[in-house]
């Protein structure tokens, strides 16, 4: 199976990218974590994202909050797909973050998910690593089929009480 990167901007993206480390945990992904800044270490982030096909991954998700600029600057080195996950800082609650990481020049493609939005980053890496693994696609197919499920549930439970 094809790992997936996540790397952070900051150490203080953690927090966010803790719920995209949990989710590809309980599908049994493989994955590595780091922290390397566009700015302040654009030299390891080029590396990491030149070599990381060779390195054995199937897609990195990008973490940053403010100018956001690591997802597009690692998808700047790899033809692997990026999902970018703007994290909400101080300013501006993650819309600058949103709009950096979203606004890509024709030629990068970042996949964008919401702001804070690491669990789905995460699922959506799953599913580009599904694309070759029937065994991760059965998995997450049984989890939206539980999820249906559990919703309905709660459907037959509230229509109960609630309707006269």
């Amino acid at each position: 199976m094809k790992k997936v990167a996540i790397v952070m901007g900051s150490a203080s993206d953690l927090p966010v990218v803790e719920k995209a480390i949990e989710t590809l945990e309980t599908y049994g992904i493989p994955h590595e974590v780091h922290v390397y800044s566009a700015h302040r270490t654009p030299v390891e982030a080029k590396a990491f994202s030149e070599n990381a096909r060779e390195a054995g991954f199937g897609a990195i998700i990008a973490a940053a909050g403010k100018a956001a600029h690591l997802a597009g600057a690692i998808a700047a080195n790899t033809t692997l797909p990026v999902i970018g996950i703007p994290v909400k800082s101080s300013t501006l609650d993650g819309l600058d973050a949103l709009l950096s990481t979203v606004q890509m020049p024709a030629g990068i493609p970042v996949a964008t998910v919401a702001i804070d939005g690491a669990a789905n980053a995460a699922l959506l890496a799953a599913q580009i690593i599904a694309v070759e693994d029937k065994e991760l696609a059965d998995k997450l197919f049984a989890a939206r089929k539980k999820a249906a499920e559990d919703v309905l549930k709660k459907d037959a439970e509230i229509s109960a009480k609630y309707s006269k």
